[in-house]
């Protein structure tokens, strides 16, 4: 159960880096990181000498404040401990999807221009980068000399870390990994504290509360609220290095029993639909339900067995970084389960609205946060669908060495153009109704960029034209092959069929798991297209 003990202090310093300096001072003795299912727990002395020999490590190796340095691994306490590290240096940090192929991995290395990245050996072996071993924070092929003993003698008092700007570029959050679509997401400090402070507030962890890190750490929602705001406020994050499978993200969360449940749409609809739905249409739980006594007690049983799922100690479970489903959303609503969808995106750090559950309204995605304004370019906001637009301390610097994109990004008035369609009720109540930009978001909350699929898909086969879509949670491909083309390839579109699925075991090699295509469904005509020769994709589905 949570543990009742006062907080040392608020977040509120203007600075990000002197509040890692406090947690670090006033929490030294307790336990800040465990790897779930191993027996790999830090405390936040642990961190503090293990930041020690890193910054040690970095200057031998010639980087300087402001110098870029590359993570990639999935999630566990040595990432955590890593990026503290580049960040209590001055260095800005550059978080890596370990989902990505080599390929754009390579790319992000090379287009942020970092001086080193920090990874594990399944990425090493294939990089060309200077690399330091994640697991034992060595560098490969440059053995440099550190003198453990230094650092076992580390006390608080010793803790005096670099002092940002607000303003400064502080993390380079890349959307995107494939050559020529690259977008760096430039986050000034400013951005980073700023989410720190709302989430402080929303959200109200005690230092020795547990808490379960789910989402990727490279990804800004589970970078900001599922493992940095936790150690700020002294929290005991475990780290599930698996694959977050439901199965055991379930078991996870019944061992740790974490205060707050962050989560995307998934795991909370595989639960819902595989657990609960099938019971309710069992006959005897319709016709229990068709009584109004019997219908609230077993509405209320339910819900405490979905809280049981999630460890039993939730206060709410928040819910962001994708599409939420409606039918599981309506079952939650109808139980009274606490749960609250955010809002946001990597350019704003990433939150954007949010509301507590007790207040948050079906549908929506709660109010505009702290610091921030959004208004809905529509001549009636409430009623007609317009682009949100947003404004304020979360927003980015702009997209690294990508004028053009930035300046259609970021209007003069420094209003952020989000590329989502919505409504705001008269409470402030933001609602989604859709998304302007073609990007799709996967079920597991990651940004999936048609264009990079269709960029594959061009490269490694034959295929004259294509257009990715999404039908519920898989992408499919639908493709073009002129006759001249079967022809040069000496194939008919019978042969074509029949080679379909080593055309997508190729595509898929070349793409991080989450934008695996599901199928290709080959089309007899061209795809129908503008003036421009762009093809009209909102035609297809």
């Amino acid at each position: 159960m949570r543990q009742d003990v006062p907080r040392a202090f608020r977040l509120d310093d203007p600075s990000v880096i002197c509040m890692m300096e406090k947690t670090i001072i006033n929490y030294w003795d307790n336990t800040a990181y465990t790897n779930y299912g191993t027996d790999q727990s830090y405390t936040f002395a642990d961190v503090a000498k293990m930041i020690a020999r890193l910054h040690s490590l970095f200057r031998q190796l010639g980087i300087e404040p402001g110098n870029k340095i590359a993570l990639c691994e999935r999630n566990c306490a040595q990432w955590a401990i890593s990026f503290h590290a580049v960040f209590t240096y001055g260095a800005v940090a550059v978080p890596i999807l370990p989902d990505f192929s080599i390929e754009q991995i390579q790319n992000i290395y090379n287009h942020s221009e970092s001086k080193l990245i920090i990874c594990g050996q399944k990425y090493a072996d294939a990089l060309q980068a200077r690399i330091l071993d994640i697991n034992n924070f060595t560098v490969k092929d440059e053995p440099l000399a550190i003198d453990m003993k230094a650092f076992e003698d580390l006390k608080p008092s010793d803790i005096h870390y670099f002092r940002e700007n607000p303003e400064d570029l502080a993390l380079l959050s890349y959307t995107s990994g494939s050559t020529g679509r690259s977008k760096g997401v430039m986050l000034p400090y400013r951005s980073i504290i700023s989410n720190m402070y709302f989430a402080d507030k929303a959200l109200d962890f005690h230092p020795g509360d547990h808490t379960l890190a789910v989402l990727p750490m490279a990804h800004m929602y589970g970078f900001s609220f599922d493992f940095l705001l936790e150690f700020l406020t002294g929290c005991h994050v475990h780290f599930l290095t698996k694959t977050p499978s439901p199965k055991i993200v379930i078991q996870a969360f019944k061992e740790i029993k974490p205060v707050v449940a962050i989560v995307v749409p998934l795991i909370l609809e595989k639960i819902v639909k595989s657990k609960i739905f099938p019971l309710l249409r069992t006959k005897r739980v319709r016709a229990l339900i068709a009584i109004p006594g019997a219908r609230q007690l077993i509405y209320k049983k339910i819900r405490k067995q979905l809280i049981a799922a999630l460890g039993g100690n939730i206060y709410e479970c928040v819910i962001g970084g994708a599409a939420f489903n409606k039918e599981v959303e309506d079952f939650l609503q109808l139980i009274h389960f606490p749960y609250t969808v955010g809002y946001g995106m990597t350019e704003c750090g990433p939150i954007i609205g949010y509301e507590d559950w007790k207040f948050f309204k079906k549908g929506s995605c709660g109010k505009t946060v702290p610091r921030m304004a959004v208004r809905i370019d529509s001549p009636d906001p409430q009623n007609i669908p317009g682009e949100i637009l947003a404004k304020g301390d979360n927003v980015m610097l702009g997209y690294y060495k990508n004028v053009e994109e930035t300046l259609e990004a970021i209007d003069e008035e420094g209003w952020l153009h989000t590329g989502d369609l919505g409504i705001i009720d008269k409470d402030g109540d933001i609602f989604i109704r859709g998304r302007k930009k073609t990007m799709l978001l996967g079920a597991n909350g990651q940004n999936v960029y048609p264009e990079e699929i269709e960029d594959a898909i061009s490269t490694y086969t034959f295929f004259d034209e294509s257009v990715v879509v999404q039908r519920g949670e898989k992408l499919i491909a639908l493709v073009y092959v002129s006759p001249e083309t079967l022809a040069q390839h000496n194939l008919t579109p019978e042969t074509l069929q029949q080679e379909l699925s080593i055309h997508k075991r190729t595509i898929n090699s070349k793409l991080p798991n989450f934008a695996h295509i599901a199928s290709i469904e080959v089309r007899d005509q061209e795809f129908e297209k503008t003036p421009k020769r762009s093809i009209k994709r909102y035609l297809y589905s």
